[in-house]
């Protein structure tokens, strides 16, 4: 195992040895064998043969707070705060949360009062280890201190755990064996051909990133791309990577929000790609509006985006979220999404979900940030590695699950000419 800076070595009393051994034999009953879990001490309390994951609880305060709450949000910021380590696979640890939601309440109430007693005689917790970045405060829907927030830990510590081309959404594989640069580059040439892009044409990336599918585009279609992003850290690498390229005459990239587009402007395609996510259910009609209004009535819009099964409702899993990663994230359903671009005036032509791909893509990413552990803590911080382990690793299994997925849909003008073809032979060959 390797020292984490800052772990609160507990000095707690024998006492809080005992019956934080019977608070977790409690908890764990019947819970899922890929984890098990060791005390202080360093002496397995739930073991298993099978376990892919090792939780090692370094503070009795965290059994306490376990047992009164019982949530994804508990242990996530248990882990972030130092007080517990996770070592192995990660996601793993995410099956916990199902599990405590349905171990109380299935219990005797003897048993569920006697966790209680015993959690409320453990010695005080310390404090809950939130830090600057978790203040509460939630930036305006799509603002550029939001996507700041997420995007610009470092231009360095995403380049340690990205593919080639620094693409940052799911990638496209052709099998699970596949390697991640290769998949990358797939997804870019399959955004490219459903787009049906053709030299001469004119291109908005909506959210474009790092510019990888602004450049994709342009050296290997001929389209004109203009490129914004919120990001300050992507807009000055994707603008250095386009002038590196040689491509200056074909691609535009600004920090720029699409709201402030002008209304004069207008496109052959449209993309966005990872960026919807941060839109907000209630800016729909306005997002989605935009782009109709700046597509050509003979033009293709295509957005990619992640879903959730029941919408974002408030849960410790989206806490979590919106406190940590996105400050303004919010998944819809995906009828909510295919109705809100009806309603801007698209008829939805193709619908693909890539929830499959954006688990192995993720399983990537934690791979190759746990790799680069050491240099992601110098070019940044513990806190955030540990936070991007997490947080990628959860995500994982929750597209892994099918909770929540990604979808790719296609929309042209509704009542006009459409530019597809009558099948999808040409996407494949």
């Amino acid at each position: 195992m390797t020292p984490r800076t800052g772990t609160r070595r507990t000095d707690a009393p024998d006492a809080d040895l005992a019956l934080s051994r019977h608070i977790v034999a409690g908890l764990m009953a019947g819970s899922p064998p890929a984890v098990s879990v060791s005390l202080w001490d360093g002496m397995p309390v739930a073991d298993g043969a099978a376990a892919r994951c090792r939780l090692t609880i370094r503070d009795p305060g965290v059994l306490r707070t376990l047992v009164l709450k019982r949530d994804l949000l508990s242990l996530a910021e248990a882990y972030l705060a130092g007080r517990i380590d996770v070592d192995g696979d990660m996601e793993a640890l995410f099956g916990l949360d199902d599990h405590f939601q349905a171990l109380i309440p299935a219990l005797p109430w003897t048993t569920r009062l006697g966790l209680l007693r015993r959690a409320f005689t453990l010695s005080d917790a310390p404090g809950d280890g939130t830090s600057d970045r978790a203040s509460g405060r939630r930036p305006a829907a799509n603002s550029r201190a939001a996507i700041a927030h997420h995007y610009d830990v470092g231009n360095d510590f995403y380049a340690l755990w990205l593919d080639r081309e620094r693409v940052y959404s799911c990638a496209y594989f052709q099998d699970p064996t596949q390697s991640l640069d290769d998949a990358q580059r797939d997804k870019l040439d399959y955004i490219c051909r459903k787009l049906r892009l053709a030299p001469g044409q004119s291109l908005l990336d909506v959210g474009c990133g790092w510019g990888a599918l602004a450049c994709w585009a342009a050296r290997h279609y001929g389209v004109k791309v203009h490129g914004i992003t919120l990001s300050a850290e992507q807009h000055r690498w994707a603008t250095d990577r386009v002038a590196a390229q040689g491509l200056t005459e074909l691609v535009q990239i600004e920090l720029k929000d699409y709201r402030d587009l002008a209304g004069s402007a207008r496109y052959d395609r449209i993309v966005s790609v990872g960026m919807f996510e941060h839109i907000g259910v209630a800016n729909f009609p306005r997002y989605f509006g935009t782009m109709r209004r700046l597509l050509k009535p003979d033009g293709l819009f295509l957005n990619h985006g992640i879903t959730s099964e029941t919408g974002w409702q408030k849960t410790p899993l989206t806490r979590f979220m919106n406190r940590y990663i996105f400050p303004d994230g919010e998944l819809a359903r995906i009828a909510e999404v295919v109705a809100a671009m009806e309603q801007a005036g698209f008829e939805v032509a193709d619908v693909e979900s890539l929830r499959r791909h954006y688990a192995l893509t993720l399983r990537h990413w934690v791979a190759r940030l746990e790799a680069q552990r050491e240099q992601a803590i110098a070019c940044s911080d513990e806190r955030t590695y540990l936070l991007w382990r997490l947080y990628m690793a959860g995500c994982a299994r929750y597209f892994d699950e099918g909770s929540i997925n990604l979808y790719q849909l296609l929309g042209s003008a509704a009542h006009q000419a459409t530019p597809l073809p009558l099948r999808r032979d040409d996407l494949y060959h």
